[in-house]
């Protein structure tokens, strides 16, 4: 087992769960400090927007087409040979399937030539861990919520691999239900950013629209009943006469809502994670929506009310990217821990299994 005190420790990161394509080099010192030695990333915004989300297919190639590039651009960023890696870890899962076997298996292929270990890394422990490649200080247990598109969980984090889900969305998730009030207001894609954007200039209390789930007990998340106020909302409008002071009063409105559950969800899962004695508890905020600005904002200022200490990545490594990738390969090669040629990719892999890999 390598020494997790005192190793330095460098992989290549793959990640191609969704519609990004991309590989980075990280590196670990013996002390625990984490850096992004190069990084490459391939959006495919504008290949998917014309249907406004992503085509799996179309994903999937776009990822043959270029991973291997990307992959020797980051290697001559970093200036080294694969020689001088320790490990290569891909994003095995969950995600579109067809491009989760390109990355697997791209990174499978060069552990395997250059007799390397493997590490199949599940994408949203990949999340998980991010803010620890920032920041060293960030010590087990913290308490986490994961907001990306296809996620929204409140999850206690024992340590790698030891995850305990104290609550989740019960129907759509919340980037999921950014994207589709964002189409259904013609807004575009990725729909996130779009809303976000509208809704700066906006007045969050023009339209009552309701928090679903507020104030019961548990963690657990609803956003379906939002998303369809929103619509029957805008279908009380006169017909024709949508205006751009609309647009901006409903995206503000929902984005307000969307706040409010997040920050009262949090706030029941704080007091279910409970305080230990000394250094205030760390509260991660992680994922693609941890990107919204007001979401932050609203949530720092939770979690100084509730005492914890307010932490998430920065907005790059919010978003699906490998530096995320290759730090959760070093902090499961730190613990010995990687993974056979013949690992299978998964379109499903929840994070309360990991403990069971």
């Amino acid at each position: 087992m390598i020494d997790a005190a005192s190793s330095s420790l460098t992989v290549l990161g793959i990640e191609t769960s969704c519609d990004e394509t991309a590989a980075a080099v990280v590196h670990r010192t013996g002390q625990g400090a984490g850096t992004v030695l190069a990084e490459r990333l391939l959006s495919q915004l504008a290949e998917h927007a014309p249907y406004g989300g992503v085509v799996p297919e179309i994903a999937a190639r776009a990822h043959l087409v270029h991973l291997d590039r990307l992959i020797g651009e980051a290697m001559t960023e970093a200036g080294l040979d694969f020689s001088a890696l320790d490990a290569v870890a891909a994003t095995a899962g969950p995600g579109l399937i067809g491009g989760v076997m390109v990355g697997a298996t791209m990174g499978k292929a060069i552990a395997a030539v250059r007799g390397l270990p493997f590490i199949a890394i599940n994408h949203l422990e990949g999340h998980a861990l991010s803010v620890r490649l920032v920041d060293a200080d960030i010590q087990f247990p913290y308490l986490l919520l994961l907001v990306s598109g296809g996620h929204c969980q409140l999850l206690a984090v024992d340590g790698v691999g030891r995850y305990r889900r104290l609550g989740g969305t019960v129907d759509d998730a919340v980037g999921e239900s950014f994207d589709k009030v964002a189409k259904m207001l013609g807004l575009g894609y990725p729909g996130g950013p779009a809303l976000e954007r509208a809704a700066k200039d906006g007045d969050p209390a023009r339209f009552k629209l309701p928090r679903p789930m507020a104030g019961r007990a548990g963690c657990d998340f609803s956003f379906s009943g939002l998303k369809t106020a929103v619509r029957q909302t805008a279908e009380r409008l006169p017909e024709g006469a949508f205006s751009s002071r609309d647009l901006a009063d409903l995206s503000a409105s929902f984005q307000a809502a969307v706040v409010d559950v997040l920050a009262d969800r949090s706030a029941s899962a704080m007091r279910s994670f409970g305080k230990a004695k000394g250094k205030p508890p760390a509260f991660v905020v992680a994922g693609g929506v941890a990107a919204n600005a007001p979401i932050r904002t609203a949530l720092r200022n939770l979690a100084g009310e509730n005492g914890f200490r307010f932490v998430a990545p920065p907005p790059a490594l919010c978003t699906d990217n490998a530096a995320m990738i290759g730090w959760a390969g070093i902090e499961r090669l730190a613990l010995g821990l990687s993974d056979r040629l013949d690992f299978k990719p998964r379109p499903r892999w929840p994070l309360e299994e990991l403990a069971q890999t």
